[in-house]
């Protein structure tokens, strides 16, 4: 067990909530964009809310030479993978708009402000957790080294 796993799991965690606060923030500016992707029939379509997926961050060898040894193993998490939210559009009726169809509906990104604000808080209110638990650590590893002196 190294002196640093914790600073080392903290690490990792901000850098996943980090992540999460970019496309949070992406969603959040994209909430209106009407034309954000070429679909497969070569017609615009609306942006489409991304997600992230977190999982923990295992290296499999070291994960079991550690179980093998009776160790406790301790590990970051990551971002596995950014995935779009396959809720449909919302339609909005707005027949004056450019990309209203005949019936005058326009589709608009699957993007709800209120859900991402509450992602962002969550995010936020994460990354400032491990902020706090880096500070805590590295202040029990100065403490060490002092008395080491």
């Amino acid at each position: 067990m190294s002196i640093f796993n914790s600073i080392n799991t903290s690490a990792s965690a901000l850098t996943a909530q980090r992540l999460r606060m970019d496309v949070v923030s992406s969603n959040i500016a994209n909430a209106q964009s009407t034309r954000a992707v070429l679909n497969e029939n070569g017609e615009f379509e609306p942006y489409r809310r991304k997600m992230t997926v977190l999982e923990t961050q295992d290296n499999r060898f070291k994960s079991m030479l550690a179980n093998a040894s009776g160790e406790t193993k301790h590990s970051g998490v990551r971002v596995a993978a950014i995935v779009e939210d396959e809720q449909p559009f919302k339609l909005v009726y707005n027949p004056v708009h450019p990309d209203a169809n005949e019936a005058g509906y326009v589709e608009m990104p699957n993007v709800d402000p209120l859900q991402e604000m509450v992602d962002l808080m969550s995010s936020t209110r994460s990354y400032e957790a491990n902020i706090t638990a880096l500070n805590a650590s590295k202040g029990m590893l100065m403490k060490a080294l002092e008395i080491g002196k």
